[in-house]
């Protein structure tokens, strides 16, 4: 998991392979990076990439819900 969240104070932690970055969950931004085609969760400009639960586990916490839906622009995709 890339993410821990302390519901008893609204406090969260992004984790990635390079670093560890704390903060409150209000204070968190999830969007859709367009490029990656998932989520990732902003934090003191810090981004880590995040799982569809981890973003409503986030946006739950207080996280601001940034997402948008992507659609695919190839003919004969399944999306």
């Amino acid at each position: 998991m890339t993410i821990h969240i302390d519901e008893s104070n609204g406090r969260c932690t992004l984790i990635s392979n390079d670093f560890t970055v704390q903060g409150d969950a209000t204070a968190v931004t999830v969007y859709t990076d367009e490029d990656l085609r998932m989520s990732v969760a902003e934090l003191n400009g810090q981004r880590v990439p995040i799982t569809e639960h981890e973003a409503d586990a986030l946006t739950v916490a207080g996280a601001v819900d940034g997402r948008k839906h992507l659609k695919a622009s190839a003919p004969g995709s399944i999306i």
